[in-house]
């Protein structure tokens, strides 16, 4: 009965941070943008391109991809204000700054960061590929087939919604990604909560992914109707990651001796924290491109493979041991 629980948490997780958004929240300001160069400039453009029969010119031969992914004329007179205020930092031997909470990055097509939206979208191929190649190699009969095909749902909606975000930034895509993020991490909490306790005790992961559901809950509350603040939301996922992997890292453990593909689960949760540091690197991109958040994202696309190489071991093994009668691990 287990396996077929986690469908409920993972609907949960994607419906509430869709109702959620219907709030307003406050943006957040960085130095670039504060500038008044910068502020005045957008002013200026916006007064004479974005009225009348220059609103209409633009609009006639804006490209069509730009207008449909929500392009307008004053998020136009942003970039080009943008450029206009690095241009004179970059004169003055000043550093490169921030706008609006982001590194300047050039445009390519409708795509705001090109490197980081190719990169999710790597990731989100990379996971269909592998949960596939899951499903046509683990019969549906093991214990984990449901919980870990809901966990890849959850997984797949991530990374578009990086994908949309990184296309394209505006209210709904940066919370849909900053959420959807989260319910990742907490899902694979349940994720491990079911593998090693709710298999042999169904009722501990219904409490837990209750609790989860509750955490989830409050933290997307919190951020929609208190604050959008970034510090908090780093810190939230960044505690319930080190939750998520020492359980896991307490399973390969305990297990170390039995099971031979164990250390293909041990050596993925320690990639996804310590590739987690390349955050930390923060400089602007280079080409205008390639930020360190972007090579983060494409550091993680190997992962996926191993990561369901050890599901697959794991479910067939848990398959065959329930067929033979032994105990589960």
């Amino acid at each position: 009965m287990a396996s077929f629980l986690p469908s409920r948490p993972a609907a949960f997780f994607a419906l509430s941070s869709i109702i959620l958004l219907l709030f307003p929240a406050s943006v957040i300001a960085s130095q670039g943008d504060k500038e008044p160069v910068y502020r005045d400039c957008v002013k200026q453009c916006v007064r004479t391109n974005c009225t009348g029969a220059r609103l209409r010119g633009f609009q006639s031969i804006q490209p069509r991809y730009m207008a449909l992914t929500g392009w307008t004329c004053r998020d136009d007179c942003r970039y080009q204000c943008m450029w206009t205020t690095v241009g004179l930092y970059q004169a003055e031997g000043y550093r490169v700054p921030q706008f609006h909470g982001k590194w300047p990055f050039a445009r390519f097509l409708c795509f705001e960061e090109p490197a980081s939206a190719l990169a999710s979208l790597l990731n989100g191929l990379a996971c269909l590929l592998m949960l596939l190649r899951y499903r046509s190699t683990v019969p549906r009969q093991s214990p984990m087939y449901h919980t870990i095909n809901a966990f890849s749902l959850v997984s797949l909606n991530a990374w578009f919604w990086s994908t949309v975000f990184h296309t394209r930034d505006t209210y709904l895509t940066e919370k849909m990604d900053y959420f959807c993020a989260s319910a990742v991490i907490l899902y694979s909490i349940y994720l491990c909560c079911v593998r090693t306790l709710g298999l042999r005790r169904p009722g501990v992961s219904s409490v837990v992914g209750v609790l989860l559901i509750l955490v989830f809950t409050s933290h997307v509350s919190y951020l929609t109707f208190v604050s959008f603040d970034y510090g908090y939301n780093m810190a939230a996922n960044a505690t319930i990651g080190m939750v998520n992997l020492l359980w896991w890292l307490c399973w390969c453990w305990q297990n170390r001796r039995t099971l031979p593909y164990w250390w293909k689960c041990g050596a993925v949760v320690l990639l996804l924290h310590g590739l987690a540091l390349l955050e930390l690197l923060d400089f602007p991109p280079l080409l205008w491109v390639l930020d360190a958040h972007a090579v983060w994202h494409l550091s993680t696309v190997p992962v996926h493979f191993l990561f369901y190489s050890f599901l697959i071991d794991d479910s067939l093994h848990l398959l065959n041991t329930e067929k033979t009668g032994v105990k589960l691990e």
